[in-house]
């Protein structure tokens, strides 16, 4: 059996108390007999379709302008007409108040800006006049209900606006979210293509020493430039799709790597020449936090990047992932001495290790580079993950 909720259940009670209230007024005017029932059947009618009507049933035309403002303007409209005709002693009964006091609400809370105001101050305006209506000029007695309606009129505006704001903050941390999330994004767009690009730059240059002297070894390399420009193109139509959703779902969907790609990085980043070796300590599973994964990912991602762009004369470049303890290392060192002959515009900015620094100690852990004793130069990040 479905359970209610409290939400429900105060909904629920709400909804029965607005409609008792109203069928009393409807009393109130029926037992007058003095031709106010139609009017009056009027304003409470369209106040109780403005407020209950469902919001899953509710035609696209009838806005929240128009659920404040018409059966405000009808109710207004209904009291100036007795004045007009000089009646007096009219009734109102609570139905008509709280009617309006749920028009304020939505009015403040729902409207669109511009339409807020003048909606909310309809609805307080017809609230406030109800009194006259009923004893036909400013007496003490109106005075006294028009102050106890000001008192009602900024408790529910003040509540509603509160709502609103509430509303607006969380629109406000929600768009927050999603923008830096598409940064986040772009982010793995650069490292993705610049890991890629800096390989086919690399192997370019190689083929064209290599078409001058050695050209039946040129097969390879440039089965390597293909490899590369194809991930590379790959990445981009993922990223570009993620970045086309704005879903909920978007984020999941990140292009981000895991252990397991770590080793697709290292077979496909030796090239002739040159060696690249993956050590996995056995006790590295792949059931480690899907975010240190994605760390890890980056760190061998960048710090291979950057042996192509600082030293494409490494021979060796070895790649290690280790658990020591409740942590995870993950090194990538070469014996490299900084010869390259890359432009100075392949040589990026120099924030990749920056980035890298931020993205693995928001996780805790810690992050060292540099050069290695000899020859060379070694990046060590290490991750808490916990015991297995």
């Amino acid at each position: 059996m479905r359970s209610i909720s409290p939400r429900g259940c105060a909904r629920s009670f709400g909804v029965g108390f607005l409609v008792v209230a109203a069928a009393y007024d409807l009393m109130i005017h029926g037992d007058l007999g003095d031709g106010t029932w139609p009017p009056a059947v009027a304003v409470l009618l369209a106040g109780l379709a403005a407020v209950l009507w469902p919001a899953d049933r509710r035609p696209r035309r009838l806005t929240p302008q128009l659920r404040a403002a018409v059966p405000g303007a009808a109710s207004l409209l209904f009291t100036t007409g007795m004045l007009l005709a000089g009646r007096t002693e009219v009734p109102f009964g609570p139905g008509e108040v709280l009617i309006l006091l749920s028009l304020l609400f939505i009015a403040v809370r729902h409207c669109p800006r511009r339409w807020a105001l003048p909606c909310g101050a309809l609805d307080a305006v017809a609230l406030l006049l109800l009194p006259v209506r009923y004893m036909g000029s400013l007496q003490d007695g109106v005075l006294l209900s028009v102050v106890i309606g000001l008192i009602l009129v900024g408790a529910v505006a003040g509540f509603a606006g509160y709502l609103r704001s509430l509303d607006y903050r969380r629109t406000v941390a929600v768009g927050e979210t999603r923008r830096a999330e598409r940064v986040a994004i772009a982010a793995d767009l650069h490292d993705f293509v610049a890991h890629h690009v800096t390989g086919i730059l690399v192997q370019t240059q190689m083929a064209r020493m290599m078409a001058a002297r050695q050209p039946q070894d040129l097969d390879p390399v440039l089965a390597g430039i293909e490899r590369a420009a194809t991930e590379a193109l790959a990445s981009m139509r993922r990223t570009v799709g993620v970045l086309r959703d704005t879903g909920p779902e978007a984020a999941d969907r990140r292009p981000v790597g895991d252990l397991a790609g770590i080793a697709d990085l290292v077979d496909g980043f030796a090239g002739p020449g040159q060696k690249c070796v993956l050590h996995r300590d056995p006790a590295v599973s792949d059931d480690l936090p899907h975010e240190v994964q994605a760390a890890a990912f980056r760190v061998v991602q960048e710090a291979l990047t950057n042996v192509r762009r600082h030293a494409a004369d490494a021979t060796e470049v070895t790649v290690r992932l280790a658990r020591p303890g409740d942590r995870l290392e993950v090194t990538v060192a070469d014996d490299g001495r900084g010869g390259t002959q890359l432009p100075e515009a392949a040589h990026g900015g120099g924030f990749g290790l920056v980035g890298l620094k931020e993205r693995v100690t928001a996780l805790g852990g810690e992050l060292r580079a540099g050069p290695r004793a000899g020859a060379g130069w070694q990046v060590t990040a290490t991750f808490p993950v916990g015991r297995g």
